[in-house]
C-alpha cells in the first residue's frame, strides 16, 4: 500500500470523536492553542504517519521537525510489521494452542485445552496442580485472565464449570515468577517484552525491552489493564528508567509494594536473551516480534509473542531526555 494509501485508510477508519479529545486534552497539558494544535496534530500524521494517539504518548508539540523524523510512529510501524511480517503465519502467534506447537520447547509448562479436554482430563491435570491461570483463546491486553486456586472451588468439577461458563477456555499451569521479579509486585506474574527484529542479512537482533509490572491489586501487569511499563538496559539487564502507567504516571517507585523500580536488576538476563533471540528463528516469516518472557527461579519461558510490537511505550519522554526516537536504531538492521 502507497502512502496515500495508507494515509486514505488511516482517515476512513479514524475516531473524530478521539481525536478531537486528543485535542482537548493535548491543550490542558502543554497550554498551546486547540486550533494550531489540531493542524499540528494533521500534520504529523500526513508528514510523519503519526497518529494522534503518538501525538500525545510522546509530547509531540515539544519536538522540532528534526526531531520527529527520529520517532517509529504507527505509520513507520506498520511499515516494519508489512516488510518483516507474512500475514499468511499470523495464526501461529494469535493461536495460543498453535504457539504451543510451535514454541512448545520455550514454553515449559503445563496447559491443556477445555475446549477439548473432558473434566476427567481436567481432572487429572489438577490433580498435583493448586493454581492456574485461565484465559481466552482470542484476547489480548490480559482480558479476560483469571487466576483460579482450587481451594476456592467446592470440587475440580465446579472449577471446570466455571472456566467452561467464563469461556476462558485455555488453563495453564501457574508460573511462580523468580523473587527478585516478585518484589516489585508480587500478585501479577511481570513479564518482559522483549522485542526482536531478524535483519535483511538474517541475524536476530533486540531491538528494545521493558519490564511489565502489575498494580493496584490486578493480577495482571498489561499497561492497557491498570500496569505499568519501564526499560531495560540491553547490556546489563537492569531497569534504566522510570516506570510509567497509560495515565501518564510516572514511577520511581512501585506504590504498591515500596520496591525501588529504577536500578532493580532483571536476574537471569543472559537467559532472557538468549530466549528471545532463539524464539525469533523459529518462523522465519515473522521477523519483528515481541516476545513475553517469565523469569522463574530456574529459568525463562515464553508466555505469548505478538505480531504487532508496540512502537510509543519507549519513545515516552522520560525516556527520550535528548528527544531522539527509536528510528536510528530500527534503522541499524533493516533498511526502512
Amino acid at each position: 500500500m502507497s502512502k496515500l494509501g495508507y494515509i486514505a485508510k488511516c482517515i476512513r477508519k479514524m475516531s473524530f470523536k478521539g481525536l478531537f479529545d486528543t485535542v482537548g486534552e493535548v491543550h490542558k497539558r502543554s497550554g498551546k492553542n486547540r486550533v494550531g494544535l489540531f493542524f499540528d496534530i494533521v500534520w504529523c500524521g500526513l508528514r510523519y504517519g503519526a497518529g494522534y494517539k503518538d501525538y500525545a504518548l510522546n509530547e509531540w508539540w515539544n519536538l522540532n521537525g528534526k526531531q520527529r523524523k527520529t520517532f517509529i510512529t504507527r505509520g513507520i510501524n506498520n511499515a516494519v510489521i508489512k516488510k518483516c511480517n507474512d500475514p499468511a503465519y499470523y495464526h501461529i502467534l494469535k493461536d495460543k494452542t498453535e504457539f504451543s506447537e510451535y514454541f512448545g520447547e520455550y514454553i515449559r509448562r503445563g496447559q491443556i485445552n477445555l475446549a477439548k479436554a473432558s473434566l476427567e482430563d481436567f481432572e487429572r491435570f489438577m490433580s498435583d496442580r493448586d493454581v492456574v491461570i485461565a484465559k481466552p483463546f482470542d484476547e489480548n491486553c490480559g482480558r479476560g485472565v483469571m487466576k483460579l486456586e482450587k481451594k476456592d472451588f467446592p470440587s475440580v468439577k465446579e472449577m471446570y464449570d466455571h472456566i467452561k461458563q467464563t469461556n476462558s477456555l485455555l488453563v495453564e499451569e501457574y508460573i511462580k515468577q523468580h523473587s527478585e521479579i516478585s518484589r516489585l509486585y508480587p500478585l501479577s506474574v511481570n513479564t518482559l517484552r522483549v522485542v526482536t527484529i531478524v535483519s535483511d542479512d538474517g541475524t536476530p537482533h533486540i531491538l528494545y525491552a521493558f519490564i511489565r509490572i502489575g498494580n493496584g491489586g490486578r493480577v495482571v501487569d498489561n499497561i492497557n489493564n491498570g500496569g505499568m511499563a519501564a526499560p531495560i538496559d540491553l547490556e546489563t539487564g537492569v531497569i534504566n528508567n522510570v516506570a510509567f502507567d497509560k495515565d501518564s504516571k510516572y514511577y520511581d517507585t512501585h506504590p504498591y509494594t515500596g520496591t525501588k523500580i529504577v536500578g532493580h536488576q532483571i536476574p537471569m538476563w543472559d537467559k532472557v536473551v538468549e530466549t528471545a533471540l532463539s524464539a525469533a528463528r523459529v518462523v522465519p516469516q515473522l521477523r519483528y516480534v515481541g516476545w513475553d518472557v517469565a523469569v522463574t527461579e530456574t529459568g525463562t519461558l515464553l508466555v505469548e509473542g505478538n505480531q504487532h510490537p508496540g512502537h510509543d511505550i519507549l519513545q515516552m519522554p522520560p525516556h527520550v531526555p535528548d528527544k531522539i526516537g527509536m528510528l536510528p536504531r530500527y534503522k541499524m538492521f533493516i533498511n526502512i
